[in-house]
């Protein structure tokens, strides 16, 4: 996307008075006065840790359930250590991942140019890893990659008995478990348990603070205190112990208070959403019905043609459909994910198919 129209698309969210997908563009004025909002800020920064970020690691840990939490400045620096640690501890430089996984599709496959790992495929079906191909992987992995929720697969989850079968699997054959958890806070309603029951399944885990929980940046590597001893000077070592990081760890502190509590009503709200979506003469949806508060909507139109109809709706109308439309491997449709969140939750069906109808009729 051009910067110009990257602007355009920030400008025509935040000027609409209702947003389906996705929530209203903040300036850096705005996420300043959030953080005035979420702390004293006449407190002390951290300095290399302690203060604020030594706080969010001890809630995060308290709240996954695990020994110790490390702050990381990205989900990929975080990933790095995790697989790294691994193979240090096990002495097996390979790891079991999914093609769709973050690793793979996201992180220009650090594990491997930074440290030499090699990457096993756990599976090549567009959803997490069975049991059955863990146990039939054919060669030793020192950890297990699953991703909660599988995102460019669609957001799909595992069912709980598939998890904790893939992870019983995992441990059969010596290996660690890792979950990428960037989404794992709004994956528990799906799973049917209870956040720390899903993370004790793990050796560790990593979530994200902007994905969901609306951070500014950041990241948390959780699990026993031996990885965190581990990951701290491993985290010095590519760059990531940072002089201060306080307004990150403020936004993720704020984003515990606020969004937290309401991922669960988004998820339940999305499926409404999907429903609708679903009717809209020509949609896609996958999953149906969603697995978390995100998924996947295709229309019958090229990508360019979606997006520049969606604006032209925005600045008109000033009602946000979806955006981020990418032309998408079924011949004729784009492809684009819905996220469905705070200013969601004021539409109903109707809504939905009234905004559709604007679109399609814009697009002629």
């Amino acid at each position: 996307m051009s910067d110009d129209l990257k602007l355009r698309r920030l400008n025509a969210m935040r000027s609409s008075d209702r947003i389906l997908s996705g929530v209203r563009p903040k300036t850096m004025r705005e996420r300043l006065a959030d953080l005035e909002t979420a702390a004293d800020l006449d407190g002390w920064p951290d300095f290399y840790g302690g203060g604020p970020v030594e706080a969010l690691e001890e809630r995060v840990a308290g709240l996954l359930g695990t020994e110790a939490a490390v702050l990381f400045p990205t989900g990929t620096m975080a990933q790095q250590v995790a697989l790294r640690y691994g193979a240090d501890r096990t002495g097996i430089p390979a790891a079991a991942l999914h093609p769709l996984g973050h690793q793979e599709m996201h992180e220009r496959h650090a594990y491997a140019e930074l440290s030499g790992l090699r990457g096993i495929t756990s599976t090549d079906r567009p959803r997490n890893p069975t049991a059955a191909e863990i146990a039939a992987l054919g060669e030793p992995v020192s950890t297990v990659v699953v991703e909660l929720p599988l995102r460019d697969a669609g957001f799909v989850l595992p069912s709980w008995e598939e998890l904790v079968a893939v992870c019983g699997a995992a441990r059969a054959i010596g290996a660690r478990v890792h979950f990428d958890g960037a989404r794992i806070w709004e994956s528990t309603p799906h799973l049917g348990r209870a956040l720390r029951e899903v993370v004790a399944l793990a050796d560790s885990v990593y979530v994200s603070f902007y994905k969901s929980l609306g951070g500014i940046s950041g990241a948390v590597l959780a699990g026993t205190a031996d990885l965190a001893n581990y990951a701290r000077p491993w985290r010095h070592r590519f760059g990531g112990t940072i002089y201060q990081q306080f307004p990150a760890a403020l936004s993720a502190l704020a984003g515990l208070d606020r969004e937290l509590p309401r991922l669960r009503e988004y998820v339940g709200h999305a499926r409404t959403i999907a429903d609708a979506l679903a009717s809209v003469p020509g949609a896609r949806v996958f999953p149906h019905p969603p697995h978390t508060h995100q998924f996947r909507l295709w229309l019958p139109y090229p990508a360019a043609v979606l997006g520049e109809a969606v604006l032209r709706v925005a600045e008109r109308e000033r009602v946000w459909f979806a955006g981020g439309w990418v032309d998408a491997d079924v011949p004729g449709y784009a492809m684009t994910e819905v996220t469905v969140a705070e200013p969601a939750l004021e539409w109903t069906a109707a809504d939905v198919a009234a905004a559709a109808a604007l679109v399609r009729k814009e697009i002629g």
